[in-house]
């Protein structure tokens, strides 16, 4: 369970993992300093964050997460696949290492479950980077994956033939060259069958496009909470040619953070990680050494 076979080299970290009332909450944590606290979304996992990981480790703490039923964290069959329960999983997992002063770094999916961690604990948190991501509402959805929620196909393609995460390692980067053996093989280990996937179905699922839907209030309230960190240091670094979370969410994010600093880049698709990662790094060490941590008491 959990083999790295194939990406050793790609994923050289030590495992963690929380228990979480019988479900294994995996994630890393790696270095010593400030906190950087990074989310993934949907159909990744924490291997995404790994160049980051690689280089930022050596000056800041690196806590990245596997959602329940990502990565190498347990998958549950019959599990609350919901977005309060992703975040109440986070801030479990907050609370337990005891983070503080903490800069998230979030993508996709991650942007909603980071934010709602961040909203029902704001005291531990101080500066964000979120990039191709969304913590808002939208009635929104690209073609694409509206197909993948048509109930009995979608899960056939999802969970049957992995469709979501096959099509993400050629459709979410523009770099295709970079999507070499090894790092084709992280991004799907740890979704080989169909019981393996059941969270990438549900994350389709769970995307809240109306008010009926049971994670729409959830959505409402991380969106209704962003108003308290306005003043807070943000970089939206934002892959454009991203045909998911376009640059029009960019834009909608600016209208929460008009004070925010961005880092547009027009040749990355929406794995900005895989086709941009020399240029997030730098980008982000700028911001992080800008944007020093208030020392307590002062």
């Amino acid at each position: 369970m959990n083999s790295r076979a194939g990406f050793e080299s790609e994923y050289p970290f030590a495992s963690n993992y929380l228990d979480l009332d019988g479900a294994r909450y995996h994630y890393l944590d790696e270095g010593t300093g400030e906190t950087l606290l990074f989310v993934h979304g949907n159909p990744t996992w924490s291997f995404a964050w790994r160049n980051l990981i690689k280089d930022l480790s050596a000056d800041y703490r690196c806590v990245a997460v596997d959602h329940v039923g990502c990565g190498f964290s347990d998958k549950p069959q019959d599990y609350p696949y919901t977005l309060d329960q992703h975040v109440t999983n986070l801030t479990r997992l907050i609370d337990t290492l005891d983070l503080n002063n903490t800069t998230l770094i979030a993508h996709d999916w991650g942007g909603a479950i980071g934010m709602g961690a961040a909203t029902r604990l704001p005291e531990r948190f101080s500066r964000f980077v979120l990039m191709n991501t969304a913590a808002f509402r939208s009635t929104s959805i690209p073609l694409r994956i509206a197909i993948c929620r048509i109930p009995i196909f979608g899960t056939l393609a999802i969970r049957g033939m992995n469709a979501f995460a096959r099509a993400a390692i050629s459709m979410a980067v523009e770099k295709h060259e970079r999507m070499t053996r090894a790092v084709r093989a992280g991004f799907l280990a740890p979704y080989g069958n169909w019981a393996d996937r059941i969270a990438t179905l549900r994350f389709v699922e769970d995307i809240p496009l109306k008010k009926q839907h049971p994670s729409y209030g959830t959505l409402k309230q991380i969106e209704e909470g962003l108003q308290q960190f306005r003043e807070y240091p943000v970089l939206f670094p934002w892959g454009e040619k991203d045909w998911c979370f376009t640059p029009q969410f960019l834009e909608e994010f600016l209208n929460f953070f008009p004070d925010a600093e961005t880092l547009r880049i027009p040749e990355a698709g929406h794995y900005v990680f895989e086709d941009a990662h020399e240029k997030l790094i730098p980008r982000i060490r700028e911001f992080l050494a800008a944007h020093p941590l208030k020392t307590v008491g002062v």
